[in-house]
């Protein structure tokens, strides 16, 4: 223990007063003349013990409150456990993501509950103190650090933000010497990456840990269409995945959906805990154009993610070219004209300004094409077209091979028809293919012609390993003609979805319903480029992000950090390219939290980790002023003061 002000302690001389008065009784005394005093003096001896006993009562008790009025004056503390230096440096992070619009305590946002606890920090160190803000946005002004006034002024400004932060990315933000971070957040388990992670030891962390109350959520899993290929005036369903994050059963929840600001359909599902339910909606026939579909539900507290925004780009037709000399196969499977606009060249006889184009350009038995084919394909293959080579039965030989990216194509001389093992159904290219991921799956069967090795991300390979059909970059590879002699995949049910999904990966005007925004690249077809007017994004603000071109296309660099989510339109000064929407991430909405005593044990467990766990903001405040200013103990010895006090009044007013 010690104390503020020591010298007050020379006071303490004034408890040698009341033994003084004990020791010498300066009442003068009175002689009374008794014939016989032998019963007084057995009446005196009785009545001696209990008034001594009765000064010694309040003699302790008047020693008592002078001592601890001393002490009161005096002001004695417990030391802080963590020392304050001069010109400290302090980072204040508060993780400001949706998830912390969630309830904590008294249904406080905890946002707002970090906002209070970062003020209480600011307002009880010392004013020289410096400090550095940082919030997920990382904005400009956390780059340097603030007077006391200035943060409180940026405090009041800090706002939600769509963007998580990892571990790794607070980290590598704020690893300066000398300074200590307090760290204010519900620490989500989907965001923030702590596995494998560790913390400097040369740092101290406080780690502020405000844990959501009924940490339950509803939202939006994923979004498809029935039929990717949808066009103007042709009728289609659209898939809406909805996942009930918690333990809570949600029943007759109402999922609705909004086609340009007309409600077009609702839905009813019931949720058990944890559960994924599908609710479809039949999708007008009459829609043209760009339109803007937004999914909406009721769902308390957590409630920032209840809208879900989508579009649909109705635009052309996706443009198939075929070189060769097919079989007709393929004429078939893209014959829907509402669809697909196709075209068939013989290899002699290409337009080459068709084939520039295309979305997807099958080179269908060409052995050897020609130096102008040639570099009309590579050409198309360098503007990321999508290209798709089948070889011929005739065998004459593979010119082509150039063609086929980096895979060492070669003959087969004695293939054996076999059957094709069945399809990873968790990648991408077959997302939405199979209704049921049954191992009892029918298969097709095939002879390759052509081979080129192991390829462990083939696309479809036969039992051996031996890929059939295998992609590199934007080229697709199969290792058989397609004529029955050679393989009956032409007649296969699965042979229709694989075609549209190449048809799908090449075309260029296709527009994905939604990005979100943890996505980097969203890409757009445009007609003609005005010179180098660059591409804007108008919705909730307006941005020009970073963009590239090539040939008829577009990609943009997806700024994360100034968007939101919501509608914006791409254009040119007045030229319209499409309509993006933007979504968070949906990890976002997953609420499980880390304890802070978790989060120290996976950062290392160190002692330069320490944890508040302030349940209210009362005892928050009370716990960084034991920790850095020290436990204030005046406020006792003045109540132990008043109370020895009150002990004197009442043994000289009741004791008799």
């Amino acid at each position: 223990m010690s104390f503020a002000y020591p010298l007050f302690l020379w006071a303490l001389a004034v408890l040698a007063i009341p033994v003084i008065i004990h020791l010498f009784n300066f009442r003068k005394t009175t002689r009374i003349l008794f014939s016989n005093t032998r019963l007084l003096q057995q009446v005196k001896q009785e009545t001696t013990q209990k008034r001594k006993l009765k000064q010694y009562l309040i003699l302790a008790s008047r020693l008592l409150f002078l001592a601890f009025l001393v002490l009161a004056f005096a002001q004695p503390f417990l030391p802080a456990t963590e020392q304050i230096t001069p010109g400290r440096e302090v980072t204040l992070y508060i993780d400001n993501s949706y998830s912390m619009t969630s309830g904590v305590g008294d249904q406080t946002r905890a946002l707002d509950a970090g906002l209070s606890f970062a003020r209480e920090v600011v307002e009880l160190f010392p004013a020289d103190t410096r400090y550095k803000l940082l919030t997920n946005d990382f904005a400009p002004y956390s780059n340097s650090y603030k007077a006391k006034s200035e943060l409180l002024d940026l405090l009041t400004q800090v706002r939600l933000s769509p963007l998580s932060r990892t571990y790794a990315e607070i980290r590598d933000r704020t690893q300066e010497e000398d300074n200590e971070l307090f760290w204010i957040s519900d620490f989500q388990k989907s965001t923030l990456a702590l596995e494998g992670a560790a913390a400097d030891s040369v740092h101290s962390i406080h780690l502020v840990s405000l844990p959501i109350e009924n940490a339950s959520n509803v939202f939006v899993d994923s979004v498809f269409l029935e039929d990717p290929f949808m066009v103007s005036g042709q009728p289609n369903t659209l898939h809406v995945r909805i996942r009930n994050n918690g333990v809570k059963v949600r029943e007759g929840l109402v999922v609705k959906l909004t086609i340009n600001q007309v409600q077009s359909g609702a839905a009813s599902v019931d949720l058990q805990p944890n559960e994924v339910a599908t609710v479809k909606f039949d999708l007008a026939q009459g829609l043209q154009g760009m339109n803007r579909l937004e999914l909406s539900f009721t769902d308390f507290p957590v409630s920032f993610d209840n809208l879900f925004y989508l579009t649909l780009n109705l635009s052309s037709k996706i443009r198939i070219v075929e070189v060769g000399n097919g079989s007709g196969f393929i004429a078939k499977v893209f014959g829907n004209s509402d669809l697909f606009s196709f075209r068939s060249f013989s290899p002699g006889n290409v337009d080459l300004g068709i084939l520039s184009q295309a979305d997807l350009v099958i080179l269908h038995g060409v052995d050897n094409p020609d130096a102008g084919l040639s570099a009309a394909v590579r050409e198309y293959q360098l503007s990321q077209g999508t290209v798709f080579i089948i070889p011929s039965s005739s065998g004459t030989g593979i010119g082509w091979r150039s063609l086929a990216g980096n895979l060492p194509i070669t003959k087969v001389d004695n293939g054996v028809m076999q059957e094709l093992d069945k399809p990873d159904f968790q990648n991408p290219f077959f997302e939405n293919v199979f209704e049921e991921q049954t191992a009892a799956l029918s298969m097709p069967r095939a002879k390759p012609l052509i081979s080129w090795g192991s390829d462990r991300s083939a696309l479809l390979s036969f039992k051996d390993g031996t890929p059939f059909l295998s992609r590199t970059g934007s080229t697709y590879v199969m290792a058989a003609p397609l004529e029955n002699t050679w393989s009956d995949f032409q007649n296969h049910a699965l042979f229709v979805p694989v075609m549209y999904r190449m048809a799908a990966s090449g075309h260029r005007v296709s527009q994905k319903p939604y990005y979100l925004l943890t996505e980097r690249l969203a890409t757009l077809q445009m007609d003609s480029l005005a010179g180098e007017t660059p591409v804007m994004l108008t919705g909730k603000q307006e941005i020009v992000p970073s963009q590239r071109r090539n040939g008829d296309r577009v990609i943009l660099e997806i700024p994360r950090f100034s968007v939101e989510p919501g509608f914006y339109t791409a254009h040119i000064r007045s030229d319209t390219l499409g309509l993006i929407a933007f979504d968070m991430d949906k990890r976002e909405s997953l609420l499980d939290q880390w304890t802070a005593e978790e989060v120290k044990s996976l950062l290392g467990g160190g002692n330069n980790i320490s944890i508040f766990q302030p349940a209210a903001q009362g005892s928050f405040t009370n716990e960084i002023k034991e920790r850095y200013l020290g436990r204030q103990l005046w406020k006792y010895a003045l109540a132990l003061a008043l109370l020895f006090l009150l002990a004197e009044v009442l043994l000289i007013r009741f004791m008799k």
